[in-house]
């Protein structure tokens, strides 16, 4: 067993080396070049020999698998938060935040604090196997497959609840105000997760996109920039347009980010010409994204809403469409993510490596990358426009929160708040009202055009996929959909 070992090891040097070798055969007599490869050598012999002797001296067994993903781990933790290794077992998961689809019964659950920790039901989604079978905001799901949820954590529950798309799950609820558990069996579907959402419900469980109905103000959120997202919006959109549309508000706070790809064509909606956004890499072609005319969204004053939370594909928007003048953006200043992540398949797919490859710019040419050490007075993110800096303190931020989480309860019996103010969205109001007002631009009169569909743009990196960006902060209460 130690000789097989030992013989593991020296392969694992040798693979290592392998692509090493060429650089001997071929490389230039330059002293400069021979002292590189030298060091690739002793760089890759000293982890070869580290891993031989963890394996053949620690004092139990470890699994190989486990010391090779902990030195990519290591490896890439020396590079930026951002970066990092996709294991198997996590690369379902991270497959399903980047399109935001996966198999389900269409649930948002979270653990009651209140309620002696029980798995309760957030909200349904609109039109999922869930919310047919009767399911309701705030219902007690007491049994998965015959099993008591109590004492589940969220992770575990999320994991019985999803599968593939057409198997059935037994489960059984206790609806709010009731003792009595409801056996159920739904079958689960390819659950999209929309990423525009408007401020309310319908009559019809469908999203409101009309804030104002009077001075005809649209009002649309868009929660991440998934696969979906700009189809998505310019749905919306269409469907604003249809109930004589005249403004429109973006909301982008707590947005954080996704593909490259989503932030190209939705900036693209709304501008005629000039620079997109545009990447540098060390190892990667320089990339430049112009807006073509077909199919703009223009002829009515637009507010792009952002605030601490909003990062990356967030900041594409907001940053191209303030350097471009066709949107003001309200709130306070972005997080600062101008970096981009291409994912890099590992294992024949098994796994990936999502790497930072290159930095984007805004069409200004203005930084929005936070480096480390970074100060206030720094150049980074992107500011609102002046007379529109508002920033939320932490207990305004978390009431907030806990408000914009019920009005997103699909529950036409719940009474809404009405006296909670949503002080940067008033202010957003403010600057659209008024240019509504304004009487000397007359672009402002002429109805907005009927956008054609654009093609949708390829990302920065053939072949390979555009990384769907992390949150930046984690919100107190958690709320998982299934």
């Amino acid at each position: 067993m130690q000789k097989f070992r030992l013989i593991s090891s020296f392969s694992l040097l040798s693979l290592i080396l392998f692509s090493i070798v060429p650089q001997f055969s071929f490389a230039d007599e330059k002293s400069s070049e021979k002292e590189k490869d030298d060091d690739y050598y002793q760089m890759m012999k000293l982890f070869a020999d580290t891993y031989e002797q963890i394996e053949r001296n620690y004092v139990k067994d470890i699994d190989r698998r486990i010391l090779v993903e902990a030195a990519i781990r290591g490896m890439v933790e020396e590079l930026d938060q951002y970066s990092n290794y996709i294991s198997p077992k996590d690369l379902s998961r991270f497959n399903q935040v980047v399109e935001q689809e996966f198999g389900g019964i269409g649930i948002q659950v979270h653990i009651d604090e209140n309620n002696g920790r029980r798995l309760t039901v957030m909200t349904p989604l609109p039109g999922t196997p869930a919310y047919k079978a009767g399911i309701r905001a705030g219902d007690v799901i007491d049994t998965i497959e015959g099993k008591s949820t109590k004492g589940f954590t969220l992770p575990e529950a999320i994991k019985t609840l999803k599968g593939r798309a057409g198997e059935s799950v037994s489960i059984s609820v206790i609806h709010k105000g009731s003792e009595e558990a409801i056996p159920l069996t739904v079958t689960r579907e390819l659950i999209h997760v929309a990423t525009v959402l408007g401020d309310t419900y319908k009559s019809d469980d469908s999203w409101d996109y009309m804030l104002d109905k009077k001075e005809k103000i649209g009002y649309i959120r868009l929660t991440h920039f998934s696969r979906h997202s700009a189809e998505e919006l310019q749905a919306a959109i269409e469907e604003l347009k249809k109930q004589g549309m005249k403004a429109l508000i973006l909301d982008l706070r707590f947005n954080p980010g996704g593909l490259l790809s989503q932030a190209t064509e939705i900036s693209d909606m709304f501008i005629k010409s000039g620079k997109i956004v545009s990447t540098e890499g060390r190892n990667s072609r320089n990339r430049k994204w112009e807006a073509t005319s077909e199919g703009t969204y223009d002829g009515f004053p637009m507010a792009i809403l952002v605030n601490r939370y909003s990062a990356s594909a967030s900041e594409i928007v907001s940053a191209c469409l303030q350097d471009h003048k066709r949107a003001v953006i309200v709130g306070e200043r972005t997080w600062g993510k101008g970096s981009v992540q291409n994912v890099i398949e590992l294992e024949e797919g098994d796994s990936a490596l999502k790497l930072t490859t290159a930095s984007y710019h805004r069409p200004s040419g203005k930084n929005i990358h936070r480096f480390p050490g970074a100060k206030d007075s720094d150049v980074w993110g992107v500011t609102p426009d002046d007379k529109y800096r508002l920033r939320l303190t932490d207990e305004e931020l978390e009431a907030f929160g806990e408000y914009r989480r019920n009005r997103d309860i699909l529950d036409h019996n719940a009474k809404l708040d009405t006296e909670f103010k949503d002080k940067q969205l008033d202010l957003a109001l403010d600057y659209i009202k008024s240019a509504l007002n304004e009487k000397t631009k007359p672009e402002a009169k002429q109805e907005a055009k009927k956008p054609e569909k654009k093609p949708a743009e390829k990302d920065a990196t053939p072949a390979k996929k555009a990384a769907a960006l992390p949150q930046p902060a984690k919100a107190p209460l958690v709320i998982q959909t299934t």
